[in-house]
């Protein structure tokens, strides 16, 4: 049995205590350097990085039936945790780290392999499966994620994700970043992530369908988010940087204040075509991926 299987066990067991395996992936280094942003101990990004990081898509959520075991109460460094047993709406902001190669093809806590250049996260109590919409507050990039994993469990982080989530919100080097979690209910999720535009073209699981209209959307309803930030001054600096460098747009960015954060906005687009259309100059472009919203 692999180190993180024999920590899954103990963890089911809620017998962490007494476990022989190895510590839980929370433990801090004492005094080891961060190698590429890596936060745990002898841990870091590996030493055969693929190229095509940009390329992997974010996870497309579905209804996945509820993991049997991986959703009982249990119990790290003396605090409970009781997870979510069903796939609610949730949202919750703090601090999140990553995980790579030291974990790379271990079991996680649903049973599967990790791997690390997947779609996936760790979080103490949403649901296994479910999936969740991480943005970083500090450059409000955005990505999809399937929670498949459990941590992290020391002091305000929220959320682990894997080495190719932590890259594409841009957080690798510094090891760690500010973000917004929010769970996907899938069918009923009021934004969607922009993938590849090769990944744009249908309706994923329903998801876009339901949430942005395939033609004419009524008065004309339909926005690209650019980023969420915490602070209005945020918001407001990197509005101006977005306006030079998308000169070429001709709808406005504002920014629109609700639940508690800035957010920039795009629009409106008459349609989610029209908008996916240039959702896709401005990865292409920009390297980051705005998100269809309706208003």
């Amino acid at each position: 049995m692999t180190q993180r299987g024999g920590w899954l066990v103990c963890l089911l067991a809620l017998t962490l205590a007494a476990c022989g395996s190895a510590p839980p992936r929370d433990a801090p280094s004492a005094g080891s350097p961060q190698r590429g942003g890596g936060y745990y101990q002898d841990d870091g990004p590996g030493d055969a990085i693929p190229t095509n990081l940009a390329e992997v898509p974010d996870a497309v959520p579905r209804g996945e039936p509820l993991s049997r075991f991986a959703n009982r109460p249990y119990e790290v460094f003396g605090r409970q945790y009781v997870p979510l047993t069903e796939v609610r709406t949730f949202e919750q902001r703090g601090v999140a780290s990553w995980y790579g190669k030291k974990f790379h093809g271990q079991r996680t806590s649903s049973g599967e392999s990790y791997d690390m250049y997947a779609m996936t996260a760790a979080h103490p109590t949403l649901p296994i499966p479910s999936y969740a919409q991480v943005t970083n507050l500090q450059n409000g990039r955005s990505v999809v994620v399937r929670i498949n994993d459990r941590g992290p469990f020391l002091r305000d982080r929220v959320i682990d994700l894997s080495y190719v989530g932590a890259w594409k919100l841009g957080y690798i080097q510094s090891g760690h970043a500010q973000v917004e979690v929010r769970a996907i209910v899938p069918g009923e999720s009021r934004v969607v992530a922009v993938a590849q535009p090769t990944a744009l073209a249908a309706p994923v699981n329903g998801v876009v369908a339901t949430t942005v209209p395939p033609t004419d959307a009524a008065s004309g309803s339909v926005y690209l988010q650019l980023g969420a930030f915490s602070a209005e001054a945020s918001a407001e600096s990197m509005r101006e940087r977005l306006q030079r460098q998308l000169d070429w747009v001709s709808e406005r960015i504002e920014v629109l204040a609700s639940d508690a954060l800035y957010k920039l906005q795009l629009g409106p687009y008459r349609s989610r075509d029209d908008a996916v259309g240039i959702a896709e100059r401005i990865a292409q472009e920009l390297n980051f991926r705005p998100f269809l919203v309706v208003r």
